[in-house]
């Protein structure tokens, strides 16, 4: 605890308000029933009403509170981000530490396939698919978390290529432990900064390619609240000089922006560098 601490003091300035914000963020998210005055779905007023005592941030084209959805929001749109990355961690670790442990054709082959994959452009290939497919959730998490995968196996290959040559991994294997054994105590381990530190990123470009599909209408679909939405359907505003539509925006931007400060400060920390 005190260790934790006393890195936690070391941090830069930028890193500690990312931290600040990331776990404002996570506190929204886990107590939005409790922070928000009305329902998720719920019409309480009139269409795109000012700003006021009544609603601090108006309300949207069908009456709905503003902040209530912009609260909801934080948890919809956060949650699924962080549980898309995860699977695409999972998957591009796993097969990236397979490919590199067994190498031969199996690395062939899988690197063959994400090659095809990361050859076309993630967006155009994501609304293509969630337009044949459908556009739940479970569809959006599955087509993101599989495009995502192919930037996670590329980095997990190449961390696990230099080390499953080290000496104590040939004296694994010459103890005759399984592979499964060698990529979970000895790659696993090893390779575990820079994935955490792609983790961060990785958040990010998920976070951004969800609420650009719900922009779009291909994403978290209504009545759910998301940000990416929130900013399509109140866009109107900004004809008549309303900033409420900048709202989500700036929600997505900040939490964007403070990831990357801890990211950044992850990575110089893991690198060994000295200030």
């Amino acid at each position: 605890m005190n260790a934790t601490l006393k890195l936690l003091a070391s941090a830069p300035w930028s890193a500690k308000f990312g931290l600040v914000v990331i776990f404002g963020y996570a506190f929204i998210a886990i107590f939005a029933p409790v922070l928000t005055p009305y329902g998720e779905t719920e019409i309480v007023g009139a269409e795109f009403e000012l700003w006021g005592e009544e609603f601090i941030l108006g309300t949207d084209s069908l009456g709905r509170d503003m902040l209530t959805r912009l609260i909801y929001g934080a948890r919809n749109t956060i949650g699924i981000a962080f549980l898309t990355t995860g699977l695409a961690f999972l998957l591009g670790s796993v097969t990236g530490f397979l490919a590199a442990a067994i190498s031969g054709w199996v690395d062939q082959l899988l690197s063959r396939i994400v090659d095809v994959l990361m050859a076309i452009p993630a967006l155009i290939f994501g609304l293509l698919v969630l337009t044949i497919v459908g556009t739940s959730i479970v569809n959006m998490v599955l087509v993101i978390a599989v495009l995502e995968s192919t930037r996670v196996f590329r980095l997990a290959r190449a961390v696990a290529m230099g080390v499953v040559v080290m000496d104590y991994v040939e004296a694994a294997r010459l103890r005759g432990e399984g592979l499964w054994w060698i990529m979970s105590r000895e790659v696993l381990p090893n390779a575990l900064p820079p994935l955490v530190a792609e983790f961060g990123l990785r958040f990010c470009f998920v976070f951004l390619f969800i609420s650009a599909l719900s922009f779009l209408g291909l994403g978290i679909q209504p009545p759910t609240a998301d940000w990416g939405s929130m900013v399509r359907d109140n866009a109107t505003l900004m004809t008549f000089g309303d900033i409420t539509p900048l709202v989500p925006a700036a929600a997505i931007a900040l939490l964007t922006v403070a990831v990357n400060f801890v990211v950044d400060w992850f990575l110089h920390k893991a690198s060994g560098l000295k200030e």
